[in-house]
């Protein structure tokens, strides 16, 4: 295992396994029936990896997605189990690092798409509205304002790249890619899910403006929720008491280490620069706030 400095885990060696993949986050184990999803402490922003982690903040993630399981309904998704002492025998020697940053979870045919789901009007999505009225060529009606939630939310999927940028497809181009069916069924999960996951956030101070799912589907050819869920990594969260119509509001996610990046003029491109101690520390700190305000209680 390899840690930094500030002991963050940026990547992870198990001898004994082979690593099928590792992204930008996560390393992923093959165990045969079985596969081991391990939660780094690696950050990226702008498709870019950044080369310090932010310490703790891999199990911030698996912690995310664990309660999001518990609270999303209506479809199945791919946990199998999170204790490590279930885990098979070759991993107990590496049970502390393991210890609350990881899960297995079933084998599935993992659909190539980013499915984005925008409750809200911000970030890239505001820039094109200005531009066009539109958003990844979803026509929006007039008036909207920084931040505003949009009447509906809107599904705008993107690939998925493991390293790169994603890129916006339309939902024509994604139904020409995997058929109508399936895109249809992921269109309508994502946002069920969003809306779902929107009004259980809103209930504990926090706004969901966007999000990402991944899906898969298993032997039957059932679609089932995959990776990580409604995480500070893939969404953004806001709370509800600084939020205001038109400003950029305060986020408890990684939109700190993107205004960070914006401000020292990083273009986007590898290699990106390292992060200082103090931007470090906030980032921990909306992550573990993001956790603690979500968590289901008793």
């Amino acid at each position: 295992m390899q840690y930094d400095q500030n002991h963050a885990l940026l990547s992870t060696e198990i001898p004994e396994l082979t690593a099928v993949r590792r992204g930008k986050v996560r390393d992923v184990y093959d165990l045969g029936d079985s596969i081991l999803f391990v939660a780094t402490d690696r950050i990226s922003a702008f498709d870019c990896v950044m080369p310090n982690g932010i310490p703790g903040k891999g199990r911030v993630l698996a912690q995310v997605t664990l309660n999001w399981f518990k609270v999303l309904t209506g479809i199945k998704n791919h946990l199998i189990t999170a204790d490590v002492s279930k885990y098979p025998a070759v991993l107990q020697k590496y049970a502390a690092d393991l210890e609350g940053r990881s899960m297995l979870v079933r084998k599935l045919n993992m659909l190539p798409v980013e499915c984005i789901v925008r409750g809200y009007l911000t970030g890239s999505g505001w820039s094109s509205y200005q531009k066009t009225g539109k958003v990844c060529g979803i026509p929006l009606r007039e008036g909207y304002q920084n931040a505003s939630k949009l009447d509906e939310p809107i599904f705008t999927p993107t690939t998925k790249a493991e390293t790169g940028h994603d890129e916006a497809i339309s939902f024509e181009e994604l139904s020409a890619q995997i058929g109508s069916k399936l895109a249809d069924a992921l269109r309508n999960a994502s946002i069920a899910l969003y809306n779902q996951a929107a009004e259980y956030a809103l209930k504990r101070g926090i706004i969901i403006a966007d999000t990402k799912f991944e899906f898969g589907t298993d032997e039957n050819g059932d679609l089932i929720l995959a990776d990580e869920v409604l995480t500070p990594d893939s969404s953004r969260f806001w709370p509800v008491d600084s939020y205001q119509v038109g400003k950029n509001p305060p986020s408890l996610d990684k939109q700190f280490v993107r205004d960070w990046l914006d401000s020292v003029h990083f273009n986007h491109q590898p290699p990106a620069p390292e992060l200082p101690p103090e931007v470090v520390q906030k980032t921990r700190e909306k992550y573990e706030e993001a956790l603690e305000s979500l968590k289901v209680r008793g």
